[in-house]
């Protein structure tokens, strides 16, 4: 298995844990973003920047992601990309997309940009913060001990 992080907006809270799990587990990992973002140092992580544009990375990503892999990200129409190639996906809160969930996710997420772009303000996302982070890092290790044990 090979872990994807898709780096625009990752959280600076899950960096230490997700850095804690490469080198416990030596997952070989690929931080990919459109500009340089670092997660730690480890001989096991590879930092790609692909060109600026929209879903530059997310393209880079999914052009690479295989069967098994994981990819840590907050884009929903990104994770249905990789759903689709049998691979896994998981948010920066702890949510695990599967092929049971990810379409319920891509339709609310579709139908919230809908009521934006009709000028609806709907408000963003919570801040990010420590439980976050807490339910990310246990959804996270439940994930990788049913891979690696």
């Amino acid at each position: 298995m090979t872990l994807f992080i898709d780096g625009d907006a990752f959280p600076n809270l899950l960096k230490p844990i997700v850095l804690k799990a490469i080198e416990r587990l030596q997952i070989k990992t690929f931080v990919i973003a459109n500009k340089k973002i670092t997660v730690g140092k480890s001989k096991l992580i590879e930092y790609l920047i692909v060109d600026q544009g929209a879903d530059e990375a997310d393209h880079k990503i999914v052009e690479m992601v295989e069967e098994h892999d994981l990819v840590i990200t907050a884009d929903i129409p990104l994770a249905d990309r990789i759903i689709s190639k049998n691979a896994h996906a998981i948010d920066h809160r702890g949510e695990l997309y599967s092929v049971e969930n990810i379409k319920q996710y891509l339709t609310m997420r579709n139908f919230m940009q809908e009521m934006r772009d009709a000028g609806e303000m709907t408000g963003g996302p919570k801040a990010f913060g420590v439980k976050d982070a807490q339910n990310f890092a246990n959804q996270l290790n439940a994930f990788l001990q049913k891979k690696f044990m």
